[in-house]
């Protein structure tokens, strides 16, 4: 039975501190996911020093667990190629099983210097479908974490067209984003949840107005953007159907009681599916009542397993996480069970033999000598070597053949127990260790990058048709991005040909901005379209997300592609790997400051100088959640404590809602310094902005002296994140 379940499902636990890690490991976990002192995304959580993450590696081992090590942030420069190697060599070493990982470049780095060290991509990498998903196996993944908004036919879909493992989410919290997507804390706060900083703006009130500035939501219902927290246990059969592997369970900032209850009950059930299958399954109402108790937020929500979004699934009335009574007993560290025989044989050296399943080790000690007093007890002899004490060990047959009217010390006796027992972990463990991995190349210093001779291209994109009337008389821009919410899907050909028409006879190319989030019904979409798109004139596509990169690389590997902004690329290592794709621009991230960006690689990118950032991309919806589904695109609005408001849009045609910054991004007045960063192109994005807003934007790209009229940020610009 315990072969079965390792074969076929993985319980995977998170743990803030070693003494959660055993605890959870007790609990029944099957691996355990952990932080070390950096590159984690939870910097808050308290996380292992060294000493305790290759204690843990090798605790883990010896009771036939696995443990895997978060690394998945967004890596800087430096941090990349002068650290994580580093960081990970005794851990590596010492036979980490995997490490997370969110950054396409950390991604390369760990296949190229550590080989044989598992990867798996974290939830934020937004992978959605089996595009992603095969992209990812392709770089070196042996596992894909799924996105948390993924339903069992969507998770079914990747198992059936990809051979990798599959990783889900099955209890804890969830964020109200796209994981990945999120850049809320960061631009309002300066903490990066891409870099383990979130400060959670999401479990703050807001409220809700339509677009004539009605008030949609209920005040004393104010929590908007807070879902409840995900409980699954009465989806296991469900879930083993949709092929996934690893039962993730969130939490490493929860207390250990809850970290090991919550584990206690899925194992629980987990073991009781695969002995007595889905007809023989069901989960009690005491265990429903206890997982309660152990921690939620208004209730659970089964997720987006079996639904798209809905109202049921978030808090509204409070945000919090609230516990009732626990009765979680943390159980002591888990003993292996050892078979042992000892043998005390007169002018002999005293000597054991202990064994775990097929591992034995035979130590040999003292010499045994004839009593000349008081011999041996039996009785004694048995009782000292029973004491496995602190080690991980517990005899669960011990054979003594021994002569009569022999001794030897009892310390000596008690020598030859540890011993015995210190070589058989040394055995367990050693067959885990590593040699030191290939060493990374010296790391050239940043080079100063030569100004581009010819004047960057200006690119726009645009959310509304009306939009693209003054771009159309522009003399400046000359390549536009046609953004999908432009369009329904019913006259999407028609009105797509109508703007490439229309833009063409301006001298100017147009590209199509594919969906920010590609799920498996717009994929089906899309694909029967991809070949027609080209035909109207469509120069390229923008794509947001590695579903969209791998999908267009298979259904038009000729397309030109510009890779938007939310493919991460911090560091030189992810623009080596992105354009291995044959982009014709990669957009810089957002959360880059001028130093950052001064230093990267901008020969092949392009920079955002004007437009509201887009703070989070979720499968909820503002409007559906408070006035009610209108079935149809459109703008509202959220006001948070400070009176600021943040636009919000949502997709109707694939189901998305994107919330945007409450000030615009205008560099318009540190135009002179990008210009020494050697961008390729400049890209100014409207989102809500009317005809009139768009002109006035034009002409501050050709007089950026002019007054700015209304309030703008510098973004991350002038201060970058931690």
């Amino acid at each position: 039975m315990e072969n079965q379940r390792k074969e076929k499902i993985e319980l995977l636990a998170p743990a803030g501190s070693y003494e959660t890690f055993c605890a959870v490991v007790s609990a029944g976990a099957d691996a355990v996911y952990v932080g070390g002192n950096a590159f984690g995304a939870r910097a808050y959580a308290n996380n292992f020093s060294e000493e305790e993450l290759l204690k843990a590696i090798d605790y883990a081992h010896i009771h036939n667990r696995k443990l895997y090590l978060t690394v998945n942030t967004l890596f800087k420069e430096n941090e990349l190629t002068k650290q994580l190697y580093s960081y990970l060599l005794p851990y590596y070493k010492q036979g980490l099983d995997a490490v997370i990982v969110q950054d396409i470049g950390a991604m390369q780095f760990i296949r190229e210097y550590f080989p044989e060290l598992e990867i798996h991509t974290s939830t934020q990498m937004t992978v959605t479908n089996r595009y992603g998903a095969q992209m990812m196996k392709e770089l070196g993944a042996s596992r894909i974490v799924t996105a948390r908004e993924m339903s069992f036919v969507e998770i079914e879909d990747i198992a059936k067209h990809v051979d990798v493992e599959i990783e889900s989410f099955v209890h804890g919290a969830l964020c109200y984003c796209f994981s990945g997507q999120c850049l809320f804390s960061s631009m309002i706060g300066g903490r990066s949840g891409n870099r383990g900083r979130c400060a959670q703006p999401c479990r703050l009130p807001y409220e809700a107005f339509d677009e004539k500035q009605k008030v949609m939501s209920n005040p004393k219902k104010p929590y908007i953007l807070s879902p409840k927290d995900l409980c699954t246990v009465k989806l296991i059969p469900q879930l083993v159907k949709a092929g996934v592997y690893s039962f993730k369970i969130e939490g490493r900032m929860k207390q250990t009681e809850y970290a090991a209850g919550v584990v206690e009950i899925y194992r629980k059930y987990i073991d009781l599916y695969l002995e007595k299958g889905e007809n023989g399954f069901s989960v009690k109402k005491d265990d429903e009542q206890r997982l309660l108790e152990l921690g939620n937020r208004c209730g659970f929500t089964e997720g987006y397993y079996k639904k798209h979004n809905g109202a049921d699934m978030i808090t509204f009335e409070q945000p919090s996480h609230k516990k009732g009574e626990n009765h979680t007993v943390i159980s002591d560290e888990i003993k292996e069970k050892i078979k042992g025989t000892l043998m005390l044989s007169q002018d002999l050296p005293a000597k054991i033999t202990v064994a775990y399943d097929d591992v034995a080790v035979t130590v040999e000690g003292d010499i045994v000598q004839a009593a000349q007093k008081q011999p041996l007890s039996y009785e004694k002899v048995k009782e000292n070597i029973q004491k496995t004490g602190n080690t991980p060990f517990e005899f669960e047959t011990l054979n003594i053949n021994m002569d009569q009217a022999v001794f030897m010390p009892m310390k000596s006796v008690n020598q030859l127990r540890r011993d015995a027992l210190l070589q058989l972990e040394e055995l367990l463990v050693k067959k885990y260790r590593r040699v030191d991995p290939v060493l990374p190349k010296e790391t050239l210093a940043l080079k100063q990058l030569s100004v581009k001779e010819e004047r960057p291209l200006i690119t726009a994109s645009i959310e509304t048709r009306s939009q693209l009337f003054p771009l159309l008389e522009s003399k400046a821009v000359s390549e536009i991005y046609l953004d999908s919410s432009c369009y329904t899907r019913d006259a999407l050909l028609d009105e797509l040909k109508e703007d490439c028409i229309l833009t063409k006879a301006k001298g100017k190319k147009v590209y199509f901005i594919m969906p920010s989030v590609l799920r498996k019904h717009t994929l089906d979409f899309y694909r029967n379209l991809m070949d027609k798109m080209a035909e109207i004139g469509i120069e390229g596509f923008v794509i947001k997300s590695y579903d969209a990169l791998w999908f267009l690389k298979e259904q038009l590997p000729n397309a030109k592609i510009v890779i938007d902004h939310n493919l991460y690329s911090y560091n030189s290592k992810a623009i080596e790997v992105l354009n291995s794709y044959s982009p014709i621009r990669i957009t810089a991230p957002f959360e880059l400051n001028k130093k950052e960006l001064l230093h990267r690689d901008n020969y092949n990118s392009e920079v955002v100088i004007y437009g509201r950032i887009p703070l989070m991309t979720s499968a909820q919806c503002i409007m559906r959640s408070t006035a009610g589904c209108l079935k149809k695109s459109g703008v509202s609005f959220l006001k948070d404590r400070y009176d600021k408001q943040f636009a919000v849009k949502n997709n109707c045609e694939e189901c998305y809602n994107v919330i945007y910054n409450s000030l615009p991004l205008a560099l318009f007045k540190v135009i002179d310094e990008i210009k020494e960063m050697g961008f390729a192109a400049y890209r100014l994005s409207f989102t809500i902005e009317n005809e009139h807003k768009v002109r006035e934007i034009l002409q501050l790209l050709e007089n950026p002296n002019e007054v700015f009229e209304g309030d703008f940020t510098y973004g991350h610009y002038k201060r970058g994140v931690e």
